[in-house]
């Protein structure tokens, strides 16, 4: 990897961190816990559109490691992974059939992967299906808060050229 393509995706990843680390301060805009908006997402469906799969999953991987140790929550690590994982997954499949000019779709899409990736983690770790009850209100607030990233995410992709890099 060549040093301007690397210090692109360190940048990328410490934006997204920075982000991440901004929205904790955030106080909880849902009584519902799990609930929030995801605005680091915005570099991920961002990266989604301009760089390689291996590439952005780099700097999912690496920008969900840094924001459990900046939160002081390990334990939601996992819960984090599972989600981060299956919704790049799905949009990285689904970016391949939606065009550039529809990202909001792409990340509502993701939003509801993200959350199915969570929920499937927790059905694991705590060995029950009841966890599975809460998905509906999950997926709900993942498509709404993707709505919300992927417009943002719209509006920056449209500022660059639009072929991948």
């Amino acid at each position: 990897m060549k040093a301007k393509r690397l210090t692109e995706l360190a940048l990328l990843t410490a934006l997204a961190s920075i982000i991440f680390i901004i929205e904790l301060q955030i106080p909880n805009l849902s009584p519902i816990p799990g609930v929030k908006l995801g605005l680091a997402n915005i570099i991920t469906i961002y990266a989604v559109y301009r760089f390689k799969a291996y590439e952005t999953a780099l700097i999912v991987i690496v920008r969900v490691l840094i924001g459990s140790v900046f939160s002081g929550n390990f334990s939601a690590l996992i819960y984090s992974l599972a989600g981060a994982a299956v919704c790049l997954i799905g949009m990285l499949f689904i970016s391949k059939l939606i065009p550039a000019g529809y990202t909001w779709l792409c990340s509502i899409i993701g939003g509801a992967f993200h959350n199915i990736g969570q929920i499937t983690a927790a059905v694991i770790v705590m060995k029950t299906t009841a966890v599975i009850s809460y998905l509906p209100v999950l997926i709900c607030s993942g498509c709404i808060a993707g709505a919300f990233t992927g417009v943002c995410a719209e509006f920056v992709l449209s500022r660059k050229p639009s072929e991948k890099i």
